[in-house]
C-alpha cells in the first residue's frame, strides 16, 4: 500500500509558469471589461441572454457580472468543447466539422467530416462502448423482449426480472450483501445521500469531490465540512473535533458522521487512501461513503475497484456507490452494502420512488459487460483489465520521460497533463485536433484557475500503435508550444519502449 501511495505525483510548476498564467488571465480580464464597456455604450453587439425592455423593472433574471467569465473568456475558446460526434465514440471516432462566423457565439456545420480521429477523452475504460453485432446480440434480444423503456418507477410497474438479476450480480461482483441500481449516475449520489444523512448529521467531504456528491450533501440538510484532498491529518483533526465538541451551540453528539470520498478523482487522477480512511472511520465510529464512478471496473486485479486494489474488506465500506456510464459502456449507477441499507433506500430514496426504472437494453448491456469482466460468459477473465493497466502505465511513463507535468497515481487511467496558461490550453486542443487526435481540455471553474489541463482517459481498446501515434504528436506539440514544464528527470526503460502491438482481440 505504501508503494502504491508513493507512485502518486503532483509536481508544482516553476514560478515563471504561475506568473505567466496569472498575467494571461489578467490581460484577458482587462479586455473583457473593455468589451463590456463597448457593449454598454452600444458600440458592440451583445449576443448573450438579456432582459426584455418591458421587464426592466423586474428583479434581474440574469446576473450580469456572474456571466463575465462565460461572456469574455469561455466564449473566445468555445470551439474546443461540445464538438459533435457522428460515429461510435470508441477508440477512434468521426467528428463533424464546424466553423463560426461571429467569434464562437454561434456555429454552423460545413458538411465535412473528420474521420478516424483517435479518441483520448472518453471514459470508455474497458472498451465496452462498441457496436460488434456478435457481442451485442443479447442486448438486441432483450430489446425485442422488453422494449426500450419501462415508463414506470421501480415501486410501481417498473421492476423487471433483469433488474433483479443485475442487482444480484452487482452484489456478487462487489462481494457485498445487496445492491440497488438506478437509471442515472448523477442522481445516484444527489438523491441517495439525503436519504442516508440529514439534519443533525455531519458530512466530512474531500475538497475535490464531484458535483453530484456536493449537491447530495447540500440537499441533505446536514452540516458539511471539507477536508484537504487525501490528507489524513486534516480528516483526523475534523473527526476528533466533531467527536469532542459535538454540534455547534448545543454540543450534542452528532446523529451521524459520514465521510465522503471518491475512488479515483476524475480531475486529478489520484487514488483515495482507502486503508487509512477505513482505519480512521473505525477509530472515530464514523460511516464511509465511497464513490467508485471512475474506479469500478478500471482498477484492481479483477476490476473490483479500489477496495480490491488496497485488499480491504468490502464490508468495511458502509456505502459503496458506482456508475455504469464508464467502465461498463452503459448508463445509471448503483448503491451497494448491507441488506438493511439497500432495503431502506428502496423506500426512502427519491431516485427509487420517483425516477423511471432503468431501460431494459441498458440493463442487459451492464449484465453483458459485468459477466465478461467476471469471466462468466466464457471469455478470458480480466483480459481487458490487464490491457487497460498496461496501457495506463505505458502512457504515463512515456509522458514523464518527455518532460510533461502529469498528476495522479500510476495505476489511474485518468491522466491529467498540466498546461496552466489559458492561451496554451486552447492552442493545444486545436493543434491536437489538426493531427486527428481528440482531447479534452479543462479549466476554471472545473479546476483551480492556475491549473488548467488536458485530461486523457486510457482505454483497453487503445492499441499500442494508437498510443505511440498520440505520444509522437504530443512530443512535437509539447516542443512547439513549450509545454514540457517538468524539472524531474525520468530514465528511459527498455520495456516501456517496446513497439509490440498489444491490441485486444
Amino acid at each position: 500500500i505504501n508503494c502504491l501511495l508513493l507512485t502518486e505525483s503532483f509536481e508544482q510548476a516553476p514560478m515563471y509558469v504561475a506568473v505567466m498564467t496569472y498575467l494571461g488571465f489578467g490581460i484577458v480580464t482587462l479586455f473583457g471589461y473593455f468589451r463590456d464597456f463597448l457593449r454598454a455604450v452600444g458600440l458592440e453587439k451583445c449576443n448573450l441572454a438579456q432582459e426584455r425592455v418591458e421587464q426592466k423593472d423586474f428583479v434581474p433574471l440574469y446576473q450580469d457580472f456572474e456571466n463575465f467569465y462565460n461572456r469574455n473568456l469561455y466564449m473566445r475558446v468555445r470551439d474546443n468543447w461540445n464538438r459533435p460526434v457522428c460515429s461510435l465514440p470508441g477508440p477512434v471516432f468521426d467528428l463533424m466539422e464546424r466553423v463560426s462566423d461571429d467569434y464562437n457565439w454561434t456555429f454552423r456545420l460545413t458538411g465535412r467530416t473528420l474521420h478516424n480521429a483517435i479518441n483520448m477523452g472518453s471514459y470508455n475504460y474497458l472498451g465496452f462502448a462498441e457496436n460488434n453485432a456478435d457481442f451485442l446480440k443479447t442486448v438486441a434480444d432483450k430489446t425485442q423482449q422488453y422494449g426500450v423503456g419501462v415508463c414506470s418507477t421501480r415501486q410501481e410497474m417498473g421492476t423487471l426480472s433483469i433488474h433483479e438479476e443485475l442487482e444480484q450480480l452487482v452484489a456478487s461482483f462487489l462481494r457485498v450483501e445487496s445492491s440497488m441500481t438506478f437509471g442515472m449516475g448523477f442522481a445516484t449520489n444527489s438523491m441517495n445521500i439525503p436519504a442516508i444523512v440529514g439534519k443533525g448529521g455531519l458530512i466530512l467531504s474531500d475538497e475535490l469531490n464531484h458535483t453530484s456528491l456536493i449537491l447530495g450533501a447540500r440537499l441533505s440538510g446536514a452540516t458539511i465540512r471539507v477536508f484537504k484532498h487525501n490528507n489524513m491529518h486534516s480528516l483526523e483533526k475534523m473527526l476528533r473535533e466533531a467527536v469532542c465538541s459535538g454540534q455547534p451551540r448545543t454540543h450534542r453528539p452528532w446523529k451521524k458522521i459520514l465521510i465522503m470520498v471518491e475512488g479515483i478523482y476524475s480531475m486529478e487522477g489520484s487514488v483515495v487512501r482507502l486503508s487509512e480512511i477505513i482505519a480512521l472511520k473505525k477509530k472515530y465510529k464514523a460511516y464511509l461513503y465511497l464513490d467508485e464512478a471512475h474506479s469500478i471496473g478500471a482498477v484492481g486485479p479483477s476490476g473490483r475497484g479500489v477496495a480490491e486494489l488496497f485488499n480491504v474488506n468490502p464490508a468495511d465500506v458502509d456505502v459503496m456507490m458506482g456508475t455504469f456510464t464508464k467502465s461498463f459502456g452503459a448508463a445509471g449507477g448503483y448503491i451497494a452494502g448491507k441488506k438493511e441499507l439497500v432495503d431502506y433506500l428502496r423506500s426512502h430514496s427519491h431516485s427509487a420512488v420517483y425516477a423511471s426504472a432503468m431501460s431494459p437494453p441498458v440493463t442487459e448491456q451492464i449484465l453483458r459487460a459485468m459477466k465478461c469482466i467476471m469471466g462468466k460468459d466464457g471469455s478470458t477473465e480480466g483480459e481487458r483489465i490487464r490491457q487497460l493497466a498496461e496501457n495506463t502505465r505505458y502512457f504515463r511513463a512515456r509522458l514523464k520521460e518527455m518532460g510533461f507535468i502529469i498528476y495522479g497515481n500510476d495505476d489511474s487511467p485518468v491522466v491529467p497533463i498540466l498546461l496552466y496558461m489559458p492561451g496554451k490550453v486552447v492552442a493545444f486542443a486545436r493543434e491536437m485536433l489538426e493531427r486527428k487526435i481528440g482531447v479534452v481540455v479543462v479549466g476554471f471553474p472545473a479546476t483551480p484557475i492556475t491549473e488548467a489541463r488536458a485530461r486523457f482517459c486510457l482505454s483497453a481498446s487503445h492499441t499500442r500503435a494508437m498510443l505511440n501515434q498520440v505520444l509522437r504528436h504530443m512530443n512535437e506539440v509539447g516542443d512547439n508550444l513549450c509545454l514540457k514544464f517538468s524539472r524531474l528527470k525520468y530514465s528511459s526503460c527498455p520495456n516501456l519502449c517496446d513497439e509490440t502491438d498489444f491490441e485486444l482481440i
